[in-house]
């Protein structure tokens, strides 16, 4: 099964990108999270940053690997305020730099000017299993 959790880019530069998720209660993964007090779960939150991101460097001339890139590290992720049907999570995807190893980025997600979450991740190239 695969998301896509990006529901519109609004802006984008090479280096930051603004997108959002519309929280609707017709996804089948708030039914179990919480019953009768539906949130959008955490890791959906980090993976709409994970692919704002891969939106940002996506079509980039800079050499880029051209296997998918996956979420390779995440550091100081902070959830602070829950996101409920009916809301949008507007996500800023800043890219702090390039590396042998992929790219690592910044991220905010807020509800109006109530922050979510927030925190670094890495996206990395997905290498075959028999490398």
């Amino acid at each position: 099964m695969r998301f896509e959790l990006i529901d519109q880019v609004l802006e984008r530069s090479p280096e930051r990108v603004v997108a959002i998720k519309n929280v609707t209660s017709a996804e089948e993964y708030l039914a179990d999270h919480f019953p009768g007090f539906p949130v959008l779960p955490g890791v959906m939150m980090l993976e709409t940053l994970a692919q704002a991101g891969r939106a940002l460097v996506a079509g980039r001339n800079d050499g880029g690997p051209d296997a998918p890139l996956v979420v390779g590290e995440v550091r100081n992720i902070r959830y602070s305020n829950m996101v409920r049907p009916g809301e949008s999570l507007k996500v800023e995807v800043t890219l702090r730099k390039r590396d042998e190893k992929g790219y690592e980025f910044e991220g905010v997600g807020s509800v109006g000017d109530k922050v979510a979450v927030q925190g670094r991740f890495r996206l990395t190239p997905l290498s075959p299993p028999w490398k």
